[in-house]
């Protein structure tokens, strides 16, 4: 890992097996890294950096003015989200056990009357774990039927800045945990994305062409 600091904003670089020099800047707060090929020079990358400076400045003011959502407290009148419909939550106390389930319109959660907010926190992700988990097989069955690869394992994390992985020599995927939050076909889009890695590892036009024909 190389870090620099170019027009006052710092940059990690990290050299990889690719022909081609990348760069993101990541949200929220505008991380910047560059990826960059092994027989790339610390120069070189730094030129690279010079050359997109004003591109990486117009990325992090956007998100400078993007509107933030309010801290999650999970409290009664919240709005969650599953599969892309909106519901009301309804928090309600008990000292037996947590628990999550759908009521009409709403998502109830029951929790103790003294826990925190990150323990509620927990609990709804544990919730929309095992809601993505259930959903994920038959989809994944039907991806795999048309992409023509098949993986061997697939895995369920919250990942803060990609909706999925994959690590080709294991072909293992990973799917993010707040794609229950999306609509279905969100899911299924990923999961094809990921799977096309199996057949294409880089984002190049051939890849393009696999997820425009599937």
């Amino acid at each position: 890992m190389i870090d620099l600091t170019v027009g006052g904003i710092d940059i990690s670089a990290e050299k990889k097996q690719i022909k081609n020099m990348y760069i993101r800047v990541i949200p929220p707060d505008g991380k910047v890294k560059i990826t960059a090929p092994m027989s790339a020079t610390e120069d070189a990358i730094r030129m690279f950096a010079v050359s997109r400076i004003a591109w990486i400045k117009k990325q992090r003011q956007k998100f400078v003015e993007q509107p933030r959502q309010t801290e999650r407290k999970y409290v009664t009148g919240e709005s969650y989200y599953l599969w892309g419909k909106r519901y009301r939550l309804d928090v309600v106390y008990s000292n037996t056990r947590n628990d999550v389930s759908l009521s009409g319109q709403k998502i109830v959660l029951q929790v103790r009357k003294d826990s925190t907010p990150q323990q509620r926190a927990n609990v709804m992700d544990e919730w929309y774990r095992e809601v993505l988990k259930n959903a994920i097989p038959p989809v994944f069955e039907k991806c795999e039927r048309l992409v023509g690869v098949k993986a061997k394992e697939w895995q369920v994390k919250n990942m803060r800045t990609k909706w999925g992985t994959c690590n080709i020599q294991a072909k293992r995927i990973w799917l993010n945990l707040q794609l229950a939050k999306k609509t279905p076909e969100c899911l299924e889009y990923v999961i094809i994305h990921e799977l096309v890695h199996l057949l294409e590892k880089n984002h190049n036009d051939v890849f393009k062409g696999y997820m425009d024909s599937f």
